[in-house]
């Protein structure tokens, strides 16, 4: 049996320096539910404060910023 077409690539955890979100990924966790989890760390919510807000993972120190 052949995977889904429609099944989206998971994003690699901890990839990255700097994400990128939408008010649509609120609440935030990191990892986020679209990464990979076998290599990450436990999830963590993160505070973000929805007026141009911006978080740091304690974990990993992934950082986000929420974009409008």
């Amino acid at each position: 049996m052949s995977p889904s077409p429609a099944a989206a690539p998971l994003i690699p955890a901890n990839a990255e320096n700097r994400y990128e979100v939408t008010r649509s990924d609120l609440p935030l966790s990191c990892p986020m539910p679209g990464m990979a989890l076998w290599n990450s760390h436990p999830k963590v919510y993160l505070p973000v404060v929805e007026d141009g807000g911006e978080s740091t993972c304690p974990y990993c120190g992934a950082h986000y910023v929420l974009r409008d």
